[in-house]
């Protein structure tokens, strides 16, 4: 394990006063929570993507994958940790899973790493999706379980899966409502390629030491995230298999059974310019009293679909969703591309005093090429359900896409980001990179690690915006459809 102190912390400050460049006005300090160690010339190194997190109490776990393959995955995955409310960080990866691990694993490769806790047991856990290579198949779905605050992991536990499987998407949640039906039940949600990206759930009752499938309709999904209601319901919001659509499936049993897909709202979707990874892929939360917040990427209110706002869509029920809304981060005549949003929710507010954060990736000019775009990373909240939003805060940035990783989709990020609070403060798990050529194989051609931001970012300080009654103009209109039917690992 290696620890990360927030304060002296050299490493930090270089990468986001030289490496990043712009910072909050406040004066914002980002924390690298993680350096790819691995040295295999297949991967590019050091590249750290994909981030996800997670919050219970004063202990924040994140998520991501190391050193990232062209085709599919990483070396493997890493973890960051923080049990003090992000004063201090200590970090490792993974055991057991690929051949690049201590021990080794079976896998050659592994990614789609998101993270949850179990209150009911104690145990922390990361659903993970293992590859093989070059074939890139997927044929089981592992979890990983921490029992001591997210600080160790055991080895990689059989979720669902098999031979004949080939998964995407893996995701995972815990009912952590001490007062529902099924408090310390766990869901764990992906879709099977080989079966036309069909919809797989499954459930655990022992804190993630064994897993039964559940019954689902037959959909053709991508990118779902489970939430889990005070009253036990649990919702999947997720997007139909061809990217046109969010939907939701829910279930009432404890993850026995669901139903669905109702329809959240249809995707107008604007393709990211130069040569970045990112589809329309949903970012999923759930406050005190219920409300299911989902927000992405979509280009409906902007003329000819030239750039893409967050968008947003709320459910009590899971089932019948609010009209949807587009988050006023700047004006729909302005020149900027948002996308790649990771919502977090303070799940001790609810309702009209509910605490929203996003954080998202952005390019100040939408039209751009590989060499000219400038991709960087804002932060919005909003104390009151979503309502109004602060104006957006600069967190890490500018850097140019080609410091990124390469991978069969476009430069690398990650499909992903995440929030997530803790002690009333959104912590935002998200990718920077500092420089480079990015090279395969070559160990210190990339500079891209996973990070987060020194005191986290407070909710709703500055002045608000309301959310105004836009009207779309591109509705139905998208201009990068059907990238969620190839496989996005």
């Amino acid at each position: 394990m290696r620890h990360r102190r927030i304060l002296p912390f050299l490493a930090a400050v270089a990468i986001a006063t030289i490496g990043l460049g712009a910072v909050a006005a406040a004066g914002t300090t980002l924390i690298v929570l993680s350096v790819d160690p691995y040295t295999n010339t297949s991967s590019y190194h050091r590249t750290e993507v994909e981030p996800d997190s997670f919050a219970f109490g004063s202990t924040i776990v994140d998520a991501f994958q190391v050193g990232r393959f062209t085709d599919a995955g990483s070396s493997n995955i890493g973890w960051a940790t923080s049990t003090d409310g992000g004063a201090t960080w200590t970090n490792g990866f993974l055991p057991g899973i690929t051949k690049y691990g201590t021990p080794a694993g079976p896998y050659d490769s592994v990614s789609d790493p998101s993270v949850a806790y179990d209150a009911a047991h104690g145990v922390w856990l990361i659903h993970s999706l293992p590859i093989n290579l070059p074939s890139t198949v997927t044929p089981e779905t592992l979890v990983s379980r921490s029992t001591d605050g997210g600080l160790t992991w055991g080895p990689p536990i059989h979720v669902t899966g098999g031979s004949g499987n080939n998964f995407d998407k893996t995701w995972i949640a815990c009912d952590d409502w001490q007062a529902s039906p099924f408090y310390g039940r766990c869901y764990a949600e992906v879709d099977d390629l080989n079966a036309g990206n069909r919809l797989r759930l499954s459930t655990s009752v022992d804190g993630g030491l064994t897993w039964f499938d559940a019954t689902a309709p037959n959909s053709s999904v991508i990118g779902g995230q489970p939430v889990a209601q005070p009253n036990g319901t649990v919702v999947v919001p997720i997007d139909n298999g061809s990217g046109s659509r969010v939907q939701s499936f829910v279930s009432t049993n404890g993850g026995a059974s669901y139903s669905g897909p109702f329809t959240v709202a249809t995707i107008s979707e604007h393709g990211v310019a130069g040569g970045l990874r990112t589809s329309a892929l949903l970012s999923a939360e759930v406050d005190a009293e219920g409300r299911v917040y989902v927000v992405w990427q979509d280009c409906r209110f902007r003329a000819s679909c030239r750039s893409n706002d967050i968008v947003m869509s709320t459910s009590l029920d899971g089932q019948a969703w609010s009209a949807v809304v587009r988050i006023p981060i700047d004006a729909v005549g302005s020149t900027a591309d948002h996308f790649l949003p990771g919502l977090g929710v303070d799940r001790g507010t609810a309702g009209g005093a509910a605490h929203l954060g996003l954080t998202f990736y952005y390019y100040p000019q939408a039209s751009c090429s590989p060499s000219t775009c400038r991709l960087s990373v804002g932060f919005v909240s909003s104390t009151d359900g979503g309502a109004t939003w602060t104006a957006p805060v600069p967190v890490a940035g500018p850097f140019k896409n080609t410091w990124l990783p390469n991978t069969s989709s476009g430069r690398m990020v990650g499909d992903y980001m995440s929030t997530s609070f803790s002690g009333g403060v959104a912590w935002p798990a998200f990718i920077g990179a500092r420089s480079g050529s990015c090279v395969l194989g070559q160990v210190t051609s990339c500079r891209e690690s996973a990070l987060t931001v020194v005191g986290g970012l407070a909710a709703g300080l500055g002045r608000t915006v309301a959310v105004a009654a836009d009207r779309p103009v591109a509705l139905g209109q998208s201009d990068n459809r059907g990238v969620e039917l190839q496989a996005r690992r």
